[in-house]
């Protein structure tokens, strides 16, 4: 199938995309000067991340996904949890290089599983900085065991696809008993992919409208990616590498060059009639609107957070060098929640010191538990 681009209603587009590119330019500049924008950036990931797994159905608590993170899960890591991770991964990764890698050929590859390895342990970056070794050892470590808990996920949703067969009196070829339990999935399996589903095809397709749409403005160009992403169709299994990738062409195109727009978010206060309207002009609006609600979201975020941090530090002055609370305001401001386990690692103390800084810090307890508690800003 081809992805026409004639015939948009540019008239009726033309509003809706000066409205979302004014909200979006205003939001990165106050990123750019603001002094939570680490913070900001780092909660607009697992924001993000939960919200593309909202979109495909699935709810992922944010608490979970915070505490997966830091690998303190208070229970087994669901499907869902690992894919909303990857998510929170990827997004790390695009916002770590620099705004006009995730586009390129290298950056293209590596996003979609198709090549581009991540740097060695400390190899120079593109920025001419060294990558930590502590660091990328850490990031492979966690590719290796999202990468393990994938294929045993694929193995199980494979059994009870042959299982459905042989139960429903369906010829299912036998099962090769040299098959090691830990090899990766043949991408040529039918219980898993589907044979028809040409990616390469589809992503060229992709990549063609990404290629045609480089006159138009940037908003409405981010706009027909989002729509063509999802009309192609172009991944069996990461639907949400889209708008991610065009996420990044607002970061490359500076439109939003400090921080990297949560697209996902914003698409979650669209309702789904209007996303998946027959109309393509419909669709248009929505995601034009989706891309406004994302930053008026980011606008809304950042304002709490500087707030949040200007009554926070009012409770840090006047303490000893030696307090450990101005390190607790910037983890707190670092992540949408915080354990008693966190506290401890990055903080180095005891659990009943975490407690006391807590309680000093006057910090929000979000789960309304006994056990397992974590706590936010108000």
């Amino acid at each position: 199938m081809a992805y026409t681009l004639d015939k948009l209603p540019l008239e009726t587009l033309i509003g809706p995309v000066a409205r979302a590119t004014e909200v979006l330019v205003r939001l990165d500049e106050r990123v750019a000067r603001s002094p939570v924008r680490d913070g900001f950036v780092e909660r607009q990931h697992f924001a993000d991340a939960a919200s593309a797994l909202w979109l495909e159905g699935e709810l992922v608590h944010l608490e979970d996904l915070v505490l997966h993170d830091a690998h303190m899960d208070i229970r087994s890591p669901t499907h869902e949890l690992t894919r909303a991770h990857a998510v929170l991964r990827t997004r790390r990764r695009i916002f770590a290089q620099k705004p006009d890698w995730a586009l390129s050929r290298d950056g293209f590859l590596a996003l979609t599983g198709r090549g581009g390895a991540m740097p060695a342990a400390g190899q120079k970056s593109r920025d001419g900085e060294g990558v930590g070794t502590a660091s990328v050892e850490a990031d492979d470590r966690d590719d290796v065991e999202a990468d393990l808990l994938a294929e045993e996920f694929a193995e199980i949703d494979a059994v009870l696809a042959r299982s459905s067969k042989l139960l429903s009196g369906a010829d299912v070829p036998a099962r090769k008993e040299e098959t090691s339990r830990h090899d990766r999935p043949d991408p040529q399996n039918g219980l898993i992919y589907d044979l028809d589903w040409n990616e390469e095809e589809r992503l060229a397709e992709w990549h063609a409208v990404l290629a045609e749409t480089r006159g138009q403005p940037v908003v409405l160009r981010a706009a027909v990616l989002l729509e063509a992403w999802s009309d192609i169709e172009v991944l069996q299994h990461a639907t949400w590498l889209g708008p991610l990738l065009v996420a990044a062409l607002l970061r490359q195109e500076g439109l939003a060059a400090h921080h990297l727009a949560c697209i996902h978010l914003g698409a979650k206060n669209i309702p789904r009639e209007r996303r998946r309207a027959r109309n393509r002009g419909d669709r248009l609006h929505a995601l034009l609107d989706a891309i406004h609600d994302a930053a008026v979201s980011g606008l809304k975020e950042h304002d709490r957070l500087v707030l949040a941090k200007n009554q926070i530090e009012r409770r840090v002055k006047q303490r000893r060098a030696s307090s450990k609370l101005p390190d607790l305001v910037e983890l707190v401001l670092s992540r949408p929640l915080v354990s008693t386990g966190m506290i401890q690692e990055r903080l180095k103390v005891t659990k009943q010191g975490a407690l006391n800084l807590v309680g000093e810090l006057g910090l929000r307890e979000m789960t309304g538990r006994a056990r397992f508690r974590a706590w936010g800003i108000v």
